[in-house]
C-alpha cells in the first residue's frame, strides 16, 4: 500500500488518489499496517505469553471447574490483568460443578483363549463411578452409531461406541464435531439399551495408547450408568477381535473407576476493562476459557488461549494503542463441563444492554495455541464483510483464512443479543490439536513458543481493528 501511494504521488499528482476521499483511506489503510507491524513486533521481541503459560501450567496445573487449583488460576489470572493495566478488573460470579475423577480409572478385555488384554481408560467427565466404585463386568457389545442400539439389546453388556473421526475432512474441528455424539450421548443411549457401562473410542486421529478426556450429557430420565474413554489402539483392537468371529464365546470386559460428583461451587470469570475514549457505551471482548480437564495440564485447550487474551492486553498498552470503545479481556470459566461462564457473561450482557451499554463485537481464542491461519466469523454479512476488507492488511502474516461458522463456545450465547454482535473466533492450523486434546499430553512443553506468540499477535491486531472500523453510533 505504501508502494502504492508512492508512485502515485510520482507520477499523478492531482489525480484521484489525491482527492480527499484517495488521501482518507490510503492513510487508515497505512495505520493499520502499521499498528498490526507494532504489535507483532512488540510481541515477538517482549512476548510474556509462553511464561505466562508455564506458570499457568507448571505452577498452578490442570484448572477442572470446581477445583481449588481452578479458584488460584483465577486470582492469577486477575493479578496478571492488574499488573498489565486493565483500568479495572473483577471477579463474574458463575456457580459451576464440582466433579472429581478420583485415582481409579481400570479396565481389561478378556478373550475366550484366555488371554487378558488390559486397557487404557479414563473417566469421561461427569461420569458416575463403578456401583460401590467395585468392579463392574459383562460381554462387549460394539457399535459405531447411536441409533444402532435401537434393534440391539444391550442388557447386561458393556458397550464400545468405536466410530473415528472423519480422516477424510480436512477440517479436524470438523471431524471432531461430527464423532461427537458418542461421547456426549453414548451413554445414555447404550443405558436405554440396557447396557451397564459405556466405552468410547477416544476423539482423536492419533493412533495411540492414551485416553482423551472431555464431557458427557447424562438424560434426565435414563439411568446414569459408568463411561470411560479408551484409547484408538485399545478401540481399535477391540473391534477387530470382535468383528474376527475368532472369539465364538465372546469378549467379556471389566471396568473400575471412582470418580465422584461433589456438586457445585461459586467460582467465576476474570474479567478485566479498559475504558474506551470515545464510545465507552460500546464493549468489545477478547477470552479464553480459564478451566481445563484434570489429565493434563490444559496448555493448548484452553491456557494458549488465555494467554492469548492477556499478551492481547500488554501489546495493545505496549505500543500505545487508545481504544475509541471499553476492551473487555475475559478468562471464562467451566467451558468444558457446561459453559456455564459463558452462559453468564452473556446474561450480564443482555442487563448491560438495557442499561444502556452495548457489545458490539467479541472474539475468542479456544482452538490451540499453533500457528494461526486466520479468523471465522458468525456474523452477519455486514460484519463478515468488515472482516474480510482487512485481508490485504494480515496477508504478510500469513492469514488467509476468513470464513464462517462457529466463532467459540464461550463468546457463542452472545448471538442471543439485539443487535447482534459480530464475533471472531482465532483459527490456528488444527491438524495436530486433536493428538493432545483433553490428554495427559496437553502441557506446556507441547506449545511452541513462536506459534504461540504469533497467535497472542494475531488476537490484539483483530481487537485492534474491531475498535477502529466498527462503525460508529
Amino acid at each position: 500500500m505504501q508502494k502504492m501511494k508512492i508512485a502515485g504521488v510520482a507520477s499523478l499528482l492531482g489525480a484521484v488518489l489525491l482527492s480527499p476521499v484517495g488521501l482518507a483511506q490510503d492513510h487508515t489503510a497505512v495505520s493499520d499496517s502499521a499498528l498490526v507491524r507494532d504489535l507483532f513486533s512488540e510481541v515477538l521481541a517482549h512476548g510474556e505469553a509462553h511464561d505466562n503459560l508455564r506458570t499457568l501450567c507448571k505452577d498452578i496445573g490442570h484448572r477442572l471447574s470446581g477445583s481449588p487449583s481452578a479458584d488460584r488460576a483465577i486470582l492469577w489470572g486477575q493479578s496478571v490483568m492488574d499488573a498489565y493495566g486493565a483500568d479495572t478488573t473483577y471477579i463474574m460470579p458463575v456457580e459451576v460443578p464440582a466433579w472429581t475423577r478420583g485415582d481409579v480409572a481400570e479396565a481389561t478385555a478378556s478373550f475366550s483363549d484366555g488371554t487378558t488384554l488390559p486397557l487404557h481408560v479414563t473417566a469421561l467427565g461427569g461420569s458416575v463411578p463403578t456401583p460401590q466404585q467395585e468392579w463392574i463386568e459383562g460381554p462387549l457389545l460394539v457399535v459405531r452409531h447411536l441409533d444402532a442400539l435401537d434393534t440391539l439389546d444391550a442388557t447386561g453388556h458393556i458397550v464400545l461406541f468405536n466410530r473415528p473421526m472423519d480422516p477424510l475432512l480436512i477440517n479436524t474441528g470438523a471431524a471432531y464435531g461430527g464423532a461427537f455424539d458418542q461421547r456426549g450421548g453414548g451413554a445414555s443411549a447404550a443405558a436405554k439399551a440396557g447396557a451397564i457401562g459405556v466405552l468410547v473410542r477416544s476423539l482423536t486421529h492419533a493412533l495411540d495408547t492414551l485416553p482423551h478426556t472431555g464431557s458427557l450429557r447424562y438424560k434426565d430420565d435414563v439411568e446414569r450408568i459408568p463411561a470411560a474413554a479408551i484409547s484408538t489402539v485399545d478401540a481399535s483392537s477391540l473391534a477387530q477381535a470382535h468383528a474376527s468371529g475368532s472369539h465364538p464365546e465372546g469378549i467379556r470386559v471389566r471396568l473400575r473407576m471412582n470418580c465422584q460428583d461433589l456438586g457445585t461451587v461459586e467460582q467465576g470469570n476474570v474479567v478485566g476493562e479498559w475504558t474506551g475514549s470515545q464510545y465507552p457505551e460500546e464493549i468489545i471482548t477478547l477470552g479464553g476459557h480459564l478451566d481445563s480437564w484434570d489429565i493434563g495440564e490444559g496448555a493448548h485447550d484452553d491456557g494458549s488461549g488465555v494467554v492469548h487474551t492477556l499478551e492481547a492486553l500488554r501489546a495493545l498498552k505496549a505500543v500505545g494503542f487508545e481504544p475509541q470503545r471499553t476492551l473487555r479481556f475475559v478468562l471464562f470459566i467451566n467451558e468444558e463441563n457446561g459453559n456455564r461462564g459463558g452462559k453468564m457473561y452473556a446474561k450480564i450482557a443482555a442487563e448491560e444492554h438495557e442499561q444502556g451499554l452495548r457489545h458490539v463485537a467479541a472474539m475468542e481464542s479456544d482452538a490451540g495455541g499453533f500457528v494461526p491461519r486466520g479468523v471465522r466469523m458468525d456474523a452477519l454479512d455486514a460484519g463478515v464483510d468488515l472482516v474480510r476488507s482487512w485481508a490485504g492488511t494480515l496477508e504478510p502474516y500469513n492469514l488467509h483464512y476468513f470464513g464462517r461458522g462457529g466463532a467459540g463456545v464461550d463468546i457463542g450465547p452472545l448471538k442471543a443479543l439485539t443487535p447482534r454482535p459480530l464475533l471472531v473466533g482465532l483459527v490456528p492450523d488444527g491438524q495436530r490439536y486433536f493428538d493432545l486434546h483433553h490428554s495427559s499430553q496437553d502441557v506446556w512443553e507441547n506449545v511452541h513458543k513462536r506459534e504461540l506468540e504469533l497467535g497472542a499477535a494475531t488476537c490484539a491486531s483483530i481487537v485492534a481493528l474491531l475498535d477502529r472500523h466498527l462503525p460508529t453510533p
